[in-house]
């Protein structure tokens, strides 16, 4: 379809504007008139009711966990991001968004709850199931329903089939087209952790509605509070644009990271041959690391093998070679402290990309709990302020600053390019042995 045009002021406009949390524009559009219920108060799905509540919106949030609702209604947060906490505070402070345990009567339902996979990597669609039987109760007439958890295609049909069971009173659009009483579609969060607040209001959104009316009441939505373009198109091309964006990801990562085993293979430097190949003008090799991450890119790939297994293969191996890295990077640490005779591992970085404090899917958070079962491990983690459970219990694991690592470690893992590591390891002498595997001294 054809694309629409921008949504509202330019990115210099939010940058000059930024630093009060109730100025998103030096003109921003109100939405006073807007009352909104969020489903699932996560790296999404706060973030995006601050913005909301910033621009005037009445915002209800939602969660199962009652200590993250009583920790936004205190005006905290849970998650590190940054100018979050100014958000949130200013948001609740206002009365604009409150935190609540069940869903709110409201004009639009935004759920954004994880979508992880099973055993097998087969998609896990509970809690966008559990989110839709929960706010079906609360519907009415002329209501808007946003799926934007990342999920397989057809999850937004699924929807609105599951208010169709829980609500028979009201018209759903797959089988009443425009007559519809409830509208439904879907908009994929397309932000960088770090970067959240800036990219919910600057990113091009993709919206896709079960009908064409659907699709124009959720553009209208976010037209409110988006300076990006709204992108128009159906519901299923919309889910499969996020799942297509984040495996042409996984797939870029996996080449660069093959490059890597190879290279170790062939006794070159990595990080040199990149380097130089990367001097073509139609090159542009991404950096290997100790595998992939975080709730999109390690996870959404998978939704795509699912749904077309014959179909999937470049994207299959792409997702086997990024999970089977560690066990790479595990076995170069043992060779290395075999060879060194350590007992005791300095691992620099748990999270799953540089300055975040979001474990999820990590593979650095894999190396660390297999590595811990055998040798003494102290992990250098700055944006966390305890152990997971996984390196808490049974194992033998401790959460120190750098500088005790440096001073009791032989061997040092470097598994995340964290800002504060490079200047450190590049200061240490030449008594330490240091496995980069994420090119921090580089």
């Amino acid at each position: 379809m054809a694309m629409d045009k921008p949504c509202l002021a330019s990115s210099r406009r939010w940058r000059a504007a930024s630093a009060h949390p109730f100025h998103l524009h030096k003109e921003p559009l109100s939405m006073e008139d807007t009352t909104v219920c969020v489903l699932g108060l996560g790296y999404i799905g706060l973030p995006t009711s601050a913005v909301m509540a910033a621009r005037g919106a009445r915002v209800f949030g939602t969660d199962v966990n009652p200590r993250v609702v009583d920790t936004i209604n205190a005006g905290g947060i849970h998650i590190v991001e940054p100018e979050l906490d100014e958000f949130v505070r200013a948001a609740v402070g206002s009365g604009k968004l409150t935190a609540h345990l069940q869903p709110q009567p409201a004009d639009v339902f935004i759920i954004a709850v994880p979508t992880p996979f099973r055993d097998g990597h087969a998609p896990d669609l509970s809690y966008v199931d559990a989110a839709t039987l929960a706010l079906a109760p609360v519907l009415k007439a002329g209501d808007l329903v946003i799926l934007e958890s990342t999920s397989p295609v057809g999850t937004t049909e699924r929807v609105a089939a599951l208010l169709a069971q829980a609500r028979p009173d009201l018209r759903v659009p797959q089988a009443d087209g425009d007559a519809c009483d409830i509208h439904v579609a879907h908009c994929p969060e397309r932000v960088l952790p770090g970067q959240v607040i800036r990219e919910l209001v600057e990113n091009d959104r993709i919206v896709g509605g079960i009908t064409t009316m659907c699709t124009d009441r959720a553009i209208a939505f976010y037209r409110r509070f988006v300076d990006g373009q709204c992108l128009a198109t159906t519901a299923r091309t919309a889910e499969m644009c996020k799942l297509t964006e984040n495996a042409f990801r996984d797939v870029n990562i996996a080449f660069a990271n093959e490059l890597s085993l190879i290279s170790d293979r062939m006794g070159v430097d990595v990080w040199e041959l990149i380097r130089l190949a990367n001097r073509h003008p139609r090159v542009n090799i991404l950096q290997p690391g100790c595998g992939v991450g975080g709730h999109c890119i390690a996870v959404d790939p998978w939704f795509i093998v699912d749904s077309a297994p014959e179909q999937a293969r470049l994207i299959r191996a792409a997702r086997i070679v990024n999970d089977g890295k560690p066990d790479f990077v595990i076995e170069r640490t043992r060779a290395l402290a075999t060879e060194r005779g350590a007992t005791r591992i300095g691992i620099f970085g748990l999270a799953f990309k540089p300055d975040i404090d979001d474990l999820r899917e990590s593979p650095a958070l894999v190396i660390a709990h297999r590595l811990a079962s055998e040798f003494e491990i102290l992990v250098v983690e700055p944006h966390i302020d305890a152990l997971p459970n996984v390196l808490s219990q049974g194992v033998r694991a401790t959460l120190v600053t750098a500088e005790d690592a440096l001073a009791r470690c032989d061997l040092l893992l470097v598994l995340v390019r964290h800002r504060a590591f490079p200047p450190l390891l590049r200061a240490l002498g030449t008594d330490k042995t240091v496995l980069d595997v994420c090119g921090a001294l580089q």
